[in-house]
């Protein structure tokens, strides 16, 4: 089981490989789109290292509702933590 820290840090890696963003721009209150410059393609790129990380996918119309990184660890939490 991951806790919410795990996931959160696993993520901020992630946006600073994939996305070359400085660690320190992200934080749980840190919306996708408008501080992080985060586009539609960019977020299927981070759904796909998601399920890369995880083994499991998160579903695209959960992720359509996501605007904070905090809005991504809780989706990501659910998943991982939610029975097979």
């Amino acid at each position: 089981m991951q806790t919410r820290e795990d996931i959160f840090n696993i993520l901020r890696d992630a946006l600073v490989e994939l996305f070359e963003l400085d660690p320190a721009r992200i934080s749980l209150d840190s919306n996708l789109y408008q501080d992080l410059e985060i586009d539609s393609i960019d977020a299927v790129d981070l759904i796909d290292h998601i399920k890369r990380q995880t083994g499991k996918k998160i579903a695209a119309d959960e992720f359509k509702s996501v605007r904070t990184v905090n809005d991504v660890v809780e989706a990501v939490y659910r998943l991982v933590n939610s029975p097979a």
